[in-house]
């Protein structure tokens, strides 16, 4: 498998084996090989080696064995052809991401140190009783784990007895040490650092350190190939890590397991943009052991799998919830306070005997800007961004560009006043802190993170996703900005403010009021019932109605005009029975023309196929060489395709 960007390489190609590289040149290794097309030597990885007395043709010899470490196993190049296929992608993308980069001197490190052998996998007696006693809270799941079978888990919202992390870590954890007891493996894929760090915590000295690995995109390089090294070892591990870590190499896969699958993290930015949900499914597909979703919430898509029967659901039993108060703004209160009165007095009852959480939408001061004399929003003259305030009475910068507004007029009607509309993490912890005088205000967002607090007094100002642990849990949750949050224009944005609502309302104390202020209906209901994967099957129901993934499957496809409708027109070629509805576009953007098409998951192996071809005829054809040049045409391909879309953004960006 050549290491090169070209889809139409995208195949495995044969080589000679020389005599002198045979003892090396063993599947799974990097090498070295002639490309003739291009007349250079290319990486590549070695996948199959076989025997041939009297080969038909005659073939280029292999040039080097990089190294004499398999780092690609037969399962995972099984599991990226399947995923490179289902997503119209190249393999070689999926391993980009799946192995990381050589470092020699980790690489001699790990073979001076290695363990072809190791002794059973063991855990203590106490050990193996705590987490004995973690799943007995949930019905039938250590069944459904011993039986590899696939689980959609809710774990209850709380924090956790010990420690600066929530029962989710410990749940999580317990699953994984009874894999491993049972001489498995288990990888556990969460979003971020934080989720990490509090899986590490819930697993110090339950099993040896160095049969838990950590495999982290924010690690050194060197720290990172020794990780991957050490998962591939013929051994049981825990491996601990982002999405990349869904393809980590372990010895008798035993669990994968994802937490809070809606988080976007856990999609893969890089072509061809695989989700990690998706490769784990996969993957149990290939390697038949045991998948758990596990969140406080419920994205619809695990919902879908749900509903077909293809996960089982598992809840604690009894079942405990936070104390979610749907708090509206009465009639006579300023709607520029933003706390209702219930909510003001329950933060300050609660500031007597520990820190309150404050959830808001955005960071910053004043996130936007409008004029002050026709109240139009205030925008930048160099791109049209909106302008925003880093304070009161800073001048203003666009937060698209950064421009500084110096001399701004207002376009409508030329005044040069500014109006604070909106409320950032940093003007509501000002706004609180006249409101509290004496309280210790402390602010968590993307600029100042903080990732726990103690349990002394504190108000705690936080944007969505940034919020720090309490130590006990916080004894007041409000959850401010509710209605701006589902203003926003997005297809999953009810299901990503259920999801940020529901992960901060876990870090609530038991018994300690949650207030979601100013949100009713649906959404505000599914929270103050603890009704999540209901409300996922309502709006899957809706999705259905208006062929809205993830009740379909969706690719976009972006190039110029010519290229995105003759990919069009190839797929309809193939796909006979294509109903009306499935294409939206192509519509002009800002880097050329876009196409949105939708279809159902029984064409999906058809469409991706067709969609492969376009892509890789028109890199063909960018690439085609002129007659008597030595070198191939310039200008490529400006054609790219991406399955299963997050959202439907038909316009492209601003």
């Amino acid at each position: 498998m050549l290491d090169s960007p070209l889809p139409q390489l995208d195949r495995l190609f044969d080589y000679a084996i020389p005599d002198a590289l045979a003892a090396d040149a063993i599947p799974g290794v990097r090498a070295r090989v002639p490309l003739r097309a291009a007349r250079r030597i290319v990486d590549a990885f070695i996948v199959d080696v076989d025997t041939e007395d009297a080969p038909d043709r005659e073939l280029s010899e292999l040039d080097s064995v990089v190294s004499a470490v398999p780092v690609l196993s037969p399962a995972l190049y099984r599991l990226a052809r399947r995923l490179a296929d289902r997503a119209a992608g190249s393999v070689n993308d999926i391993l980009r991401v799946a192995i990381p980069r050589r470092m020699v001197r980790a690489e001699k490190a790990w073979l001076a140190n290695r363990e072809d052998s190791a002794p059973p996998a063991t855990v203590s007696e106490s050990t193996a009783s705590w987490a004995q006693s973690v799943l007995a809270d949930y019905r039938g799941f250590r069944e459904h784990l011993h039986e590899h079978a696939r689980v959609a888990l809710s774990v209850r919202p709380a924090p956790a007895a010990s420690g600066a992390r929530g029962v989710w870590a410990d749940v999580v954890a317990a699953a994984a040490v009874a894999a491993y007891a049972r001489g498995e493996s288990a990888v556990l894929v969460v979003p971020d650092h934080r989720d990490l760090e509090q899986l590490a915590g819930a697993l110090a000295d339950r099993v040896e350190e160095e049969d838990v690995v950590r495999l982290d995109a924010a690690q050194p390089a060197p720290a990172r190939y020794r990780a991957y090294l050490r998962a591939s070892e013929p051994r049981p591990v825990i491996v601990l890590g982002n999405r990349s870590s869904v393809y980590a190499p372990a010895h008798r896969l035993g669990l994968i397991l994802v937490w809070d699958d809606g988080d976007p993290l856990l999609a893969e930015p890089h072509a061809p943009g695989v989700h990690a949900r998706d490769a784990a499914l996969v993957r149990q597909e290939t390697e038949s052991c045991a998948l758990v979703f596990a969140g406080h919430t419920r994205t619809t898509d695990v919902q879908r799998l749900r509903a077909m029967g293809w996960l089982h659901e598992v809840v604690e039993t009894p079942r405990r919830t936070p104390r979610v108060l749907l708090t509206p703004m009465r009639e006579g209160e300023s709607m520029a306070a933003r706390i209702p009165s219930a909510a003001f007095s329950a933060a300050r009852e609660a500031l007597t005997s520990g820190p309150v959480l404050v959830q808001v939408a955005r960071p910053g001061y004043a996130p936007v800007l409008a004029c002050a004399g026709c109240r139009e929003p205030a925008r930048c003259r160099r791109c049209g961004g909106p302008l925003r305030a880093a304070r009161r009475g800073a001048v203003p910068e666009c937060a698209w560009c950064g421009a500084r507004a110096d001399a701004w007029r207002c376009s409508t009607c030329e005044s040069s006043a500014f109006r604070l509309v909106g409320s950032g993490s940093e003007r509501t912890a000002e706004e609180l802190g006249r409101a509290f005088p004496g309280t210790r205000i402390i602010v968590s967002d993307g600029e100042h993170p903080v990732t726990e607090v103690d349990s002394n007094p504190a108000l705690v100002i936080a944007t969505r996703g940034a919020e720090p642990l309490a130590v006990g849990g916080f004894r007041a949750v409000l959850l401010l900005d509710g209605e701006r949050m589902l203003m926003a224009e997005d297809l999953r944005i009810a299901e990503h403010c259920l999801r940020w609502w529901s992960n901060a309302a876990a870090l609530a104390a038991p018994g300690a009021p949650v207030h979601l202020v100013g949100v009713a209906g649906d959404v505000g209901r599914a929270l103050a019932t603890w009704s999540q994967p209901q409300f996922a099957q309502r709006e899957l129901v809706d999705r259905a109605a208006l062929h809205m993934p993830p009740a379909v499957r969706s690719a976009r496809i972006d190039g110029s005009r010519r290229e995105v409708e003759d990919t069009l027109a190839a797929v309809r070629a193939d796909v006979s029975a294509l109903p009306t509805w499935s294409v939206l576009g192509p519509v002009p953007d800002r880097d050329g023309w876009r196409a949105v098409l939708r279809f159902d998951y029984h064409d999906g192996a058809a469409i991706t196929e067709a969609l492969r071809a376009a892509v890789i005829r028109e890199a063909s054809r960018s690439r085609r060489r002129q007659p008597g040049a030595d070198t191939p045409a310039r200008g490529g391909s400006t054609l790219r395709v991406r399955l299963d879309l997050l959202d439907i953004d038909i316009e492209g960006a601003p």
